[in-house]
């Protein structure tokens, strides 16, 4: 896929200028294949050539043999000013925000920080009074600077919108989606997997109404899900995507094909099921090409698991996830990455998202695969039309490795520069 437009400068959030840059001798996968082309410009922002000549006067890049990706997308987290800037140092240019303050408003100071990962956001998900996650948050919880719940401090109140009938989830709907909300997400959860069994949840007609109405509003809906009954659920209410990957039994034949009738995407979060198994991040924190990107405190909880599910079997996971994609589901990478607070042990911004990608092609997905899960798929099922590819227009979101993760895909960490919006990031 080749392509060329007019070049064009940009200017910086700092007041600088941006280089036209041309980044050449490069394996490039586009989002979807590997490309004969091996040199892409990126000038004011955006892609505007993939092959062709280098333009006179563009800053080269050589990026002898090294591949060239999409900016990966994680697309389950709950982020922070901090976390962005982790995550875009492990090459992970865009985060989707599951539960958390990031809405439009309070993001919008962000917008041209090159320095962060973009996010979009949920908002706070629909869920009963004392429903999850309130179990995993205790009063006075501390999140050091990062603000209540990971958000902007002093940034506009949440709408939490507790919901016990039909009627309360259909009225709080409009009201995340005039608070600046990108998505509609549900909690059905029973507290089972975390160790709370006996929470309130969303029954079915609440669950059914809150999604009917979210799409009235046009809006995509996701549902938290643990346990094979609460997918059961969201698959019946309509959901679009499955935030989680159940873990409380092995798939069978009908769930799976329950899934893929519904046309719902899922998005495992594998390194969650298996810290909540109590399978640590420590070989990965451990790995000096993480070691050198995080700082003490993620490191630390890298270190540490949720272990409140210890009678889960991360095979068992790992063939639902093949099976899923044996059955055309779309399979989307995320990590459920948080705070650095123990008790959200096991998984960091980031770098987890490699780890998920392991994970992935381990459960029988191509590395191609598993790079589509975190580039181009999560792009298109989320409606970001302007990313996840390497395409003349597309937004110049940017992650050069050395190696092949195309058949290696643990080169995914080899990271030698990351682009974001075109600026390069500092090293």
């Amino acid at each position: 896929m080749g392509g060329t437009r007019t070049a064009r400068t940009v200017r910086t959030a700092q007041g600088g200028t941006v280089p036209m840059t041309a980044v050449t001798n490069a394996r490039v996968f586009d989002g979807e294949h590997v490309l004969r082309e091996t040199t892409v410009v990126i000038d004011g922002g955006v892609v505007t050539a993939v092959g062709g000549d280098v333009p006179a006067g563009a800053n080269v890049v050589d990026a002898g043999g090294g591949t060239l990706l999409p900016g990966l997308i994680d697309a389950h987290v709950h982020t922070s000013e901090q976390a962005l800037a982790f995550a875009l140092r492990f090459g992970v240019t865009t985060e989707l925000e599951m539960q958390g303050l990031w809405t439009k408003p309070n993001r919008a100071r962000l917008d041209g920080d090159d320095a962060l990962a973009d996010v979009r956001s949920a908002g706070f998900a629909i869920t009963p009074p004392g429903g999850h996650p309130s179990e995993l948050f205790p009063p006075g919880t501390h999140f050091g600077d990062s603000g209540p719940a990971g958000g902007p401090t002093g940034g506009q109140a949440p709408v939490k919108p507790l919901s016990t009938t039909p009627q309360e989830a259909r009225d709080f709907v409009p009201k995340l989606v005039e608070t600046g909300s990108d998505y509609i997400k549900f909690m059905v959860d029973d507290g089972t997997v975390e160790g709370h069994p006996g929470l309130p949840m969303l029954d079915q007609a609440t669950l059914n109404a809150g999604v009917a109405e979210a799409h009235r509003h046009g809006m995509l809906t996701l549902a938290h899900v643990l346990t094979v009954e609460a997918t059961r659920m969201a698959v019946e209410a309509g959901v679009d995507g499955l935030a989680h990957l159940f873990m409380d039994r092995p798939h069978d034949d009908e769930i799976i094909d329950l899934v893929a009738r519904s046309g719902a995407f899922v998005v495992p979060c594998v390194v969650l099921n298996a810290s909540m198994t109590g399978i640590t991040g420590a070989d990965l924190a451990e790995d000096p090409r993480v070691g050198s990107r995080l700082d003490e405190a993620w490191l630390t909880t890298l270190r540490r698991c949720y272990g409140h599910y210890p009678q889960g079997r991360l095979e068992d996971v790992l063939d639902t996830v093949g099976a899923l994609r044996a059955a055309g589901v779309d399979i989307l990478a995320g990590t459920d990455a948080a705070f650095p607070l123990p008790f959200l042990g096991g998984v960091a911004h980031g770098a987890s998202l490699h780890r998920e990608l392991r994970y992935l092609v381990q459960a029988g997905l191509t590395p191609v695969e598993a790079l589509r899960a975190a580039t181009s798929v999560t792009a298109r099922r989320f409606g970001l039309t302007d990313r996840g590819r390497i395409a003349v227009d597309a937004r110049a979101d940017l992650l050069l490795v050395d190696g092949d993760p195309t058949t290696d895909i643990s080169a995914t960490l080899d990271i030698r520069a990351v682009w974001r919006r075109g600026t390069l990031l500092a090293a």
